[in-house]
């Protein structure tokens, strides 16, 4: 195994769920990798490469969630908020088992969000209505319904909602052939539809990934995972830094994942973290609560670094968050 040169001078953004659905199956892991106070993180592209990140309250900056159930994690979430700012997306779409085949029910999910959003301030939760797609069984009026009737339940609980349109990627021909087409006035009308409804129950709602001009609708154009946003959130002051993004349209600050692609379980048919259900299926065989990486060990083949960890907290933030963690703690 060859270690490459040791960096430990600089901090980050944590996220743990862009990849897979951490916080809801591999909950015992996550914990313990921040009560350990690293990870390991298989590069996806190149598999002999393994990144070690530190997850100490000196190495980074905030810690993002994503996940459609938060449910395993609460009675132990103080155990991550106590040391590091955070902030926690919640998706909950509203389509049956037809689409998502192992993801709670709303009326679980909603409770649920309820219950995190009392836990860790409204101020650190976004809800996620997304993507929004059509099939025979999901039409505007589906969505409409849906969506009227979860926003009267979750605006006083949310920081925001963010929504996106469902993007076609080429797997999507094979794992969900009945999706219709968006046409251009198909979104106008989404668009129309969610701006109202979330007007009408004083929620802020803004899209994620998508450059449209929606604000005649009411719905801001901004990105999901923001430094204003983690900033708002935590009382933290950051650096006035230009958002790159993670792919084409996104302008969200960039993050280290440290999840792993084909692990997610909840066999959503439109997800496009996961290349093939079975595979991910497969993958979680191999998963070791006490390892440092998600699937499987370190090999003796492996090349380990030691990942860039650099803060975009501004001149000054440094002492105000240590202190706090301290009051905290």
């Amino acid at each position: 195994m060859h270690v490459g040169p040791m960096r430990w001078d600089k901090i980050m953004i944590i996220n743990t769920g862009g990849r897979t659905d951490t916080v809801r199956y591999y909950t015992e892991w996550l914990l313990r990798r921040f009560e350990e106070g690293y990870v390991l993180v298989r590069n996806p592209m190149f598999p002999n490469k393994v990144t070690r990140y530190e997850l100490t309250p000196d190495k980074v900056d905030a810690v993002v969630f994503c996940s459609k159930d938060y449910e395993p994690i609460l009675p132990r979430i103080h155990e991550i908020t106590d040391r590091f700012p955070t902030y926690f997306q919640y998706t909950i779409t509203g389509y049956g088992p037809d689409v998502e085949p192992n993801v709670p029910s709303i009326e679980h999910s909603m409770e649920t969000l309820i219950r995190l959003s009392e836990t860790v301030g409204r101020q650190r939760v976004s809800w996620r209505y997304d993507p929004v797609l059509y099939t025979k069984n999901y039409s505007l009026q589906t969505h409409a319904r849906t969506f009227d009737r979860m926003a009267g339940v979750l605006s006083p609980y949310v920081d925001r909602c963010i929504f996106s349109y469902v993007e076609l990627y080429r797997k999507l021909n094979s794992n969900m052939p009945e999706i219709i087409p968006f046409t251009a006035e198909d979104r106008v009308q989404i668009a129309k539809c969610l701006g109202g409804i979330a007007r009408e129950h004083g929620l802020y709602l803004q899209t994620c990934g998508d450059d449209d001009d929606l604000e005649k609708y009411g719905i801001h154009t901004n990105s999901c995972t923001t430094l204003e946003i983690l900033g708002a959130a935590n009382g933290l002051k950051f650096r006035n830094l230009k958002h790159r993004g993670m792919r084409k349209g996104c302008h969200c600050i960039e993050w280290h994942d440290i999840g792993a692609y084909d692990t997610c379980i909840a066999g959503c048919r439109y997800c496009y973290a996961n290349k093939d259900h079975a595979r991910a299926f497969e993958n979680f065989k191999l998963h070791d609560p006490s390892s440092p990486m998600l699937l499987g060990n370190l090999r003796s083949t492996d090349e380990l670094h030691q990942g860039s960890q650099k803060t975009m907290l501004a001149k000054g933030q440094e002492p105000r968050r240590a202190q706090q963690q301290t009051l905290d703690l």
